[in-house]
């Protein structure tokens, strides 16, 4: 029930959001393991310009919804770099992801 009413709101709020010309969705995969992660990475994206953002604990997919003309895609990885969390485009510095909780030590790896 939990996940079809997450869906849902994904939905209606994606719909209404992407009538705006300067509002965009992406995807993308971000590296995590726990719920944890799942809280940091989608409070870290809880900031002015980005509308929505969810991440799958099972898929590792991010899923964001955010305003182009307050925030970059580019600048949405480096934020979830910044809390230790590497991206398709962007790598945790060692300090940071030495700095996360020893359960959510993802085995990193580069993305393909």
């Amino acid at each position: 029930m939990k996940n079809l009413k997450k869906t849902l709101l994904i939905f209606f709020l994606t719909s209404f959001l992407l009538i705006n010309g300067q509002t965009k969705k992406t995807s993308f995969l971000v590296n995590g393991v726990c719920e944890m992660c799942e809280k940091r990475i989608e409070n870290a994206l809880d900031i002015k310009g980005v509308n929505f953002a969810s991440w799958d604990m099972k898929t590792k997919m991010c899923n964001v919804t955010f305003n182009s003309s307050k925030i970059t895609e580019k600048e949405i990885h480096e934020i979830l770099a910044k809390v230790g969390h590497d991206t398709q485009l962007c790598k945790a510095t060692d300090e940071a992801y030495n700095k996360l909780h020893h359960c959510c030590h993802y085995v990193r790896k580069d993305f393909k």
